[in-house]
């Protein structure tokens, strides 16, 4: 749980949260056991307030810029101005399954390249 931790508490240093929650979605996809590479953020945040979504991105992007360039793999993120969050009835929409990557391509599982 070190990446989960350290994207929590950068995340809540760094943004003044209402709500925030970090999902470790590792084990839906084709990684080892108790790997810490595909992350979904939801925050709510205020200074999220009159801000376009891709701003929004840019500012965690940055803060996590660490982990991005390291373990981390996927980070889907979901982030919303408290109004936005009451308005959407206060969830998230789930991530979908994991498709299997270049395991379901066969071209890439007998080794062709594209």
């Amino acid at each position: 749980m070190k990446v989960q931790n350290s994207i929590e508490q950068k995340l809540s240093a760094a943004f003044a949260v209402d709500h925030l929650r970090v999902d470790n979605e590792s084990h839906k996809h084709s990684v080892p056991p108790n790997s810490e590479t595909h992350f979904k953020v939801t925050l709510v945040s205020a200074d999220f307030d009159g801000q376009m979504k891709v701003k929004r991105h840019q500012a965690i992007y940055k803060v996590l810029a660490e982990e991005l360039a390291g373990e981390v793999h996927a980070l889907a993120l979901h982030l919303y101005s408290p109004k936005e969050w009451a308005d959407s009835g206060q969830s998230a929409p789930e991530s979908p399954n994991c498709m299997g990557g270049s395991k379901n391509d066969p071209a890439m599982a007998s080794g062709e390249r594209q």
